[in-house]
């Protein structure tokens, strides 16, 4: 079972610099606790026992308030010291990997995804990347992948509206092929890995219609501030 996770911490935020202009996005404050706390307890919960924060803009308040323990998970910090790209970040976090296999999550984004399912699908396909994907109405602030069944076939831009699957922020990941097939130090996981091997028989996609939020800008971070509270306790 995969127990090991990537946390990606390390956004600007410069969307929500008019909400919250003094802490980086993961540790936006929701329901009183960081946003970043919710996530650890979503890996809690589905027994992950290790994982690593990538952090960089301000991470130097994220150890102090998040420590090195959630739960029966220990906590490692990776922090970039100048942008490295998602990709990046990943790869500079891999050291600190000791599985063959690994689940990687944004910071700024709760999908509530089954990983038990995600990961018997991930390994049922035997491929090296898979993506958990979301159905939307609109998916014109993310753009959206088009699938047949279970392949990423292509992508569309931003800014296209109608409905379709989105790129949910959780993936699973092969330690040594994601090592081997980076383009550099510094790159992005969506546009230089996902986009450029889009209909590979090696990347699937994980449909889930769990519950789905992004903080990235201050409309969709207010309404985390009222939903996830509730879906925790729900969860409990």
């Amino acid at each position: 079972m995969i127990n090991e996770a990537v946390i990606l911490a390390g956004g600007l935020g410069t969307r929500l610099r008019t909400v919250i202009s003094d802490l980086p996005k993961p540790m936006a404050p929701v329901g009183g606790r960081p946003f970043l706390s919710y996530l650890l307890d979503y890996l809690d919960s589905y027994k992950i026992r290790y994982s690593v924060i990538a952090s960089g803009f301000m991470h130097e308040t994220i150890e102090p308030a998040i420590g090195r323990r959630h739960g029966k998970m220990s906590l490692v910090y990776s922090p970039e010291h100048e942008p490295l790209g998602t990709g990046g970040a990943i790869l500079n976090s891999a050291d600190h990997i000791k599985g063959a296999d690994f689940f990687v999550l944004n910071g700024d984004t709760f999908f509530d995804v089954d990983l038990q399912a995600f990961e018997k699908s991930h390994l049922r396909s035997r491929a090296v990347m898979s993506l958990a994907v979301k159905h939307m109405d609109d998916t014109s602030r993310y753009g959206s992948l088009v699938l047949q069944d279970d392949r990423i076939v292509s992508f569309r831009e931003k800014g296209i509206s109608g409905s379709g699957y989105i790129n949910g922020g959780i993936y699973i990941l092969n330690k040594e092929w994601f090592a081997s097939s980076a383009p550099g130090r510094k790159f992005s996981l969506e546009k230089d890995i996902l986009e450029r091997m889009a209909g590979s028989s090696n990347i699937t996609a994980f449909a889930s219609d769990g519950y789905f939020t992004d903080i990235g800008v201050p409309e969709d971070y207010r309404k985390a501030c009222s939903e996830l509270p509730r879906l925790r306790s729900v969860r409990r």
